[in-house]
């Protein structure tokens, strides 16, 4: 929402955020019964099912080419209603859209980073993103929901806790009006100057950096604005992440932050 005082806009942030805040993040963990490991992940408005599911299999091309250890693939889909005007269910246009696509590329790749595949085994583990309500950063929520999910999964029903490696999360920041925000919401994305998506590891490494000026071009001290601003929030999404990971072990409940 934004608003104007003596002619000057003004930018009113859900949740009544400042500049350098995530909006509410919250982890249900175990979220479906038949994954091996499941996450209701909400942050803010926007919430996304993730599941992790695996096989007793992988991919004809690993078997092929003696590839070993196991894989890791995800698909990402928005419910039909998740959005404010409905959208078509992808599977009735036989096949995804570029966007579904580009998307679920980007959370598998990212997921695979958490992952050490030749000590997961020959198995082939599906990571399951369903956005069930959509308010501006649902890749950055699979990832991070996912992410977890996958952990606990491994760590849990699965018993290859050697095999994962360390956690993930991510945020979008970006440029509005001139200010620089973290985690935006679909209304500041969709008046965003520069739009920013942001993977790291728990280690302090990036997985990917999707950046892209909207309007007019930015400058590298914006940049490096933007990246630090997205260390920020993500420091606080590995905190969150954690304290799911220790009530699972200790038979807790949920955690919002």
């Amino acid at each position: 929402m934004m608003s104007f005082y003596e002619g000057v806009l003004i930018l009113n942030r859900s949740f009544n955020r400042s500049f350098d805040q995530l909006r509410p993040i919250r982890f249900t963990e175990q979220y479906l019964s038949h994954p091996a490991g499941s996450v209701l992940a909400e942050a803010g408005a926007t919430r996304v099912i993730c599941a992790v599911s695996a096989t007793e299999s992988v991919p004809p091309w690993m078997k092929a080419q003696k590839v070993p250890g196991g894989w890791l693939t995800c698909e990402y889909s928005l419910l039909p209603s998740s959005t404010g005007e409905r959208s078509k269910r992808e599977i009735n246009t036989g096949r995804p859209s570029g966007r579904t696509m580009e998307i679920q590329r980007l959370i598998g790749r990212s997921l695979r980073n958490c992952v050490d595949l030749e000590k997961l085994g020959e198995i082939t583990l599906y990571a399951d993103c369903d956005v069930i309500d959509a308010d501006g950063g649902t890749r950055c929520d699979s990832i991070t929901g996912a992410s977890l999910a996958l952990e606990l999964a491994i760590r849990g029903k699965l018993g290859r806790a050697e095999a994962f490696r360390e956690r993930i999360a991510a945020v979008s920041v970006g440029i509005v009006h001139g200010e620089v925000l973290l985690d935006l919401d679909y209304q500041e994305d969709s008046q965003a100057d520069v739009d920013m998506n942001v993977v790291m590891t728990q280690s302090g490494k990036f997985v990917e950096i999707q950046g892209t000026s909207e309007g007019a071009p930015f400058e590298r001290k914006r940049l490096d604005e933007l990246l630090a601003l997205a260390e920020h929030g993500i420091r606080q999404i590995f905190a969150a992440q954690q304290a799911v990971v220790d009530r699972v072990l200790s038979g807790g409940e949920e955690t919002q932050a």
